[in-house]
């Protein structure tokens, strides 16, 4: 199984695999999410180390049931052959109705078929009021206009 664009990246290359990054991660479909990564993929996320697609979609499916609404919006910072690092910043809400903002930041290693082996990510997150949050659009995909992380000054 090929997932293009494929390594070594290009800007273009590297700006196409963030978004369909990012709109992977916005369907929610853990399952789906899963297979953008490498059978024996390794992940480091805050506490937890994902090893492989079953404990990925695992990690995925526990995630999406405690951040509701969620969005997510990536943006690329830099590439080199086979690497691609990106911020982010996605808001959800809890349970309770509390909304939360997080802004993060991913190093990914890539095999030459363009799936993801390593994925290292680092985290922070605070509550914020109904009234900060900047993600407005209908769950799923960011439409091709809303803004990006840099044009909302995050």
């Amino acid at each position: 199984m090929s997932r293009p664009p494929l390594p070594p990246f290009t800007r273009d290359s590297a700006i196409e695999k963030v978004r369909l990054a990012e709109d992977g991660w916005n369907s929610r479909d853990a399952a789906k999410v899963a297979l953008a990564y490498t059978p024996d993929t390794v992940w480091r996320n805050r506490v937890e180390f994902p090893r492989g697609r079953a404990e990925v979609q695992a990690f995925l499916t526990r995630k999406w049931n405690r951040e509701l609404d969620y969005r997510l919006i990536k943006e690329l910072w830099a590439f080199a052959d086979n690497r691609i690092a990106v911020r982010y910043a996605y808001e959800y809400r809890d349970d309770s109705g509390q909304w939360f903002r997080a802004y993060g930041n991913e190093n990914w290693e890539f095999a030459e078929d363009g799936l993801m082996h390593n994925r290292h990510s680092s985290i922070n997150e605070h509550p914020i009021a109904d009234t900060e949050r900047k993600f407005h659009w209908p769950l799923g995909r960011r439409p091709d206009d809303h803004p990006g992380l840099s044009e909302l000054g995050l």
